[in-house]
C-alpha cells in the first residue's frame, strides 16, 4: 500500500489539501467509468492511481462554480 502525505498532495493544489482530495476523488470516479479493455483489470486501486497521478502532476483540472458554471 502506498502512502501519500497531506503535504504531497497539497503541493499540487497550491497548498489546499481539501481541493487535492476532491480532485483525486473525481479523477478516480472517471477512471472507474472507463471501459475495461478485454476484461483486464487495473493493477492498482483507482484511488491510488488518482493520487499518484495528482502527485506526479499528470492531472490538469479547473475549478468551476456549480451555481454560475464559470471557472
Amino acid at each position: 500500500m502506498k502512502v501519500f502525505t497531506p503535504g504531497q498532495v497539497a503541493d499540487r493544489t497550491e497548498g489546499n489539501k481539501y481541493e487535492a482530495v476532491m480532485v483525486a476523488s473525481a479523477y478516480a470516479r472517471k477512471l472507474n467509468e472507463l471501459p475495461k479493455e478485454g476484461g483486464k483489470e487495473w493493477k492498482k486501486k483507482y484511488t491510488t492511481r488518482a493520487l499518484e497521478d495528482l502527485v506526479d502532476g499528470e492531472i490538469e483540472y479547473e475549478i468551476v462554480d456549480k451555481r454560475t458554471g464559470v471557472a
